[in-house]
């Protein structure tokens, strides 16, 4: 046992305590209440020459026998004294340094919403003229005036074709909307013309660019705010090249870039019927969707390169870097960047001009107010598609990339244009690869009995002991008559024909019945070729028939003499094999 005496300064007072070490620290404690009522709690003790709070028996043996009680509250009250104290010496010291740096800080962040807000309004700005523009579509005078330039029984009968080689002669209107569509993007993209720099409107020579011009009252009448100046490298006379961004004004002019391309081919689209949206690639593309009701799904059109359904053409075949793509319609403006690519995490690094967030809320603002007058019912559906969309883009993000699919480079516009852009691609051939092109059933039947059915002919030729020259006179003839059928309308094809040439017809017969084909003594009691049956069959075959002719026109010639020796020449083309799988790319004509 130690005995140790201390002396505790307590508001001016020294208080003596003994204190046997023994003892625990509480005793201690409970000694110091006694004698200043101090409750233990509350007790704070200070001693040695540092000041250290003493807390255990330990402390009390390290330290001088002088020691402090200091109360937790007055600790707080004192504590609190001295902060309001050097709070009131800051704020009367820097009072002016402290309102510069409020005003600084609350300049920083109107700053900073302005930016946000400015930023916000130059993406909103970039994108509102389209969502103007797309409505031009909905005109029903715009739509009239592109329908009556298409030859729609051309393309239709062109559509019902490819459907029929896939051995569907009945298609049912989904199926032939769908090959209508693609026949509408064929003709389109063989009736536009692409300008780099137009010909001379004087002398039709070459021209040089020569900068921008003011555009004239009728120019500006179809949105041409935009108005290129050539200068003409023969004859020095200027032509204008205005850009106009009225549909029905490009409908006529059937001229420009890739702007007017996918603007004018969109109305076209709108103008049948098919629910359309102009896409816009911040990257400097414009190009065109529908909604396939065969797919189920939106469908990648591209006018300027005739190619359909390949969303990634431009990040892969293109080399594209790109950040932003909108398909904007009618009903509203959707996001569709990740449809056309593969690579998201690269295109989000990209995509700095504004917050996603804000992105989402923007595109949500626009698309309410495009749907504001919309029935429960038409939203509902709406709703429930631009969900069915947002799933089928996810999945084909995170889809698998085909590597074996090689897609183009930019065939539209110059070539030193195209390497200015770095949009020529990896593809050399400038063609989609034959792995890339969907692979469908070939039923082509009729192209063997088209073949068979002109052995018979040739045997009728030898039989009636018919001379050479006379067999091709009459070959040619027939050839006549069916190229006389091939352009008339499809779907009432009929030739008169000259009664100085019944006789040959006997010989040909067999050849009208493979082609569905039949003769027909009209009311007038002229003899005429008509339609014996289906008239898709009959544009089906007529290509085939009209081919085999020439081919079997070029061997006779080559013949000395027609003999049953004859038939064992290559004159026809006898046990062909029909119908298998073969590879769909690009336009099937007929």
């Amino acid at each position: 046992m130690v005995a140790r005496k201390f002396l505790i300064q307590h508001n001016n007072s020294t208080f003596p305590i003994d204190y046997d070490t023994d003892d625990a620290f509480e005793v201690f404690n409970f000694q110091i209440f006694s004698l200043t009522s101090v409750p233990p709690d509350q007790q704070k003790i200070i001693g040695g020459d540092d000041d250290r709070v003493i807390s255990n028996e330990s402390d009390l043996l390290r330290v001088t026998t002088d020691l402090k009680l200091v109360t937790i509250e007055e600790e707080r009250e004192a504590q609190q004294e001295s902060n309001n104290s050097n709070a009131e010496r800051l704020l009367i010291a820097s009072d002016e340094e402290l309102a510069r740096r409020l005003q600084a800080e609350e300049e920083a962040l109107m700053f900073e919403q302005f930016a946000v807000t400015e930023q916000n309004q130059q993406f909103e700005n970039r994108i509102t003229p389209y969502v103007t523009q797309v409505l031009m579509y909905e005109d029903p005078v715009r739509q009239e005036a592109a329908r009556k330039t298409v030859p729609i029984d051309q393309l239709e009968e062109k559509a019902l074709v490819t459907l029929a080689k896939e051995g569907i002669f009945r298609p049912s209107k989904i199926e032939q909307d769908h090959a209508f569509l693609l026949q509408l993007l064929f003709w389109f993209k063989e009736s536009f013309r692409w300008v780099n720099a137009p010909p001379c409107d004087g002398c039709g020579n070459n021209t040089t660019n020569q900068g921008m011009g003011t555009a004239l009252p009728s120019e500006l009448q179809y949105g041409a705010t935009r108005v290129e100046l050539y200068s003409c490298n023969l004859c020095s006379r200027i032509t204008r090249f205005p850009r106009y961004n009225d549909p029905v004004k490009l409908v006529e002019t059937r001229r420009g870039r890739c702007g007017e391309w996918a603007n004018c081919f969109t109305l076209y689209c709108r103008a049948f019927g098919y629910e359309s949206r102009l896409i816009l690639d911040f990257t400097d593309h414009v190009w065109t969707e529908c909604f396939s009701e065969l797919l189920g799904r939106w469908m990648h059109l591209d006018p300027c390169e005739g190619i359909y359904d390949k969303p990634l053409l431009y990040e892969k075949g293109w080399n594209k870097k790109l950040n932003y793509v909108f398909a904007i319609s009618k009903d509203g403006v959707c996001d569709v960047t990740k449809r056309y690519t593969r690579k998201w995490l690269e295109v989000l690094s990209r995509r700095n001009m504004i917050t996603e967030l804000d992105l989402s809320a923007t595109l949500t603002t626009i698309t309410k107010n495009s749907r504001r007058n919309l029935t429960f019912r038409v939203l509902s559906l709406l709703e429930d598609r631009d969900k069915r969309e947002f799933e089928e883009i996810e999945r084909g993000l995170h889809s698998i990339d085909d590597t074996a699919v090689s897609l183009p480079g930019r065939q539209s516009g110059d070539k030193e244009w195209r390497s200015s852009r770095l949009e020529i691609g990896s593809n050399k051939d400038g063609f989609l690869s034959s792995s890339s092109c969907p692979v469908r059933v070939c039923v082509d039947e009729h192209v063997t009995n088209i073949y068979n059915a002109f052995f018979p002919v040739l045997s009728q030729f030898i039989e009636n002991s018919v001379s050479k020259s006379r067999a091709l006179e009459i070959l040619k003839i027939f050839r006549g008559i069916l190229v006389d059928l091939k352009n008339s309308p499809y779907k009432t094809r009929r030739t008169s024909i000259n009664p100085f040439v019944l006789h040959v017809m006997p010989y040909l017969d067999g050849l009208l019945n493979v082609t569905s084909l039949k003769r027909e003594i009209d009311t007038d009691e002229k003899l005429s070729i008509c339609l014996a049956g289906d008239p898709v069959k009959t544009s089906l075959s007529l290509p085939v028939l009209l081919d085999a002719l020439d081919d079997i026109i070029l061997n006779l010639n080559e013949c000395k003499n027609l003999s049953k020796a004859s038939l064992s020449f290559p004159l026809i083309r006898l046990n062909r094999i029909h119908s298998g799988s073969v590879i769909a790319s690009g336009q099937i004509s007929i």
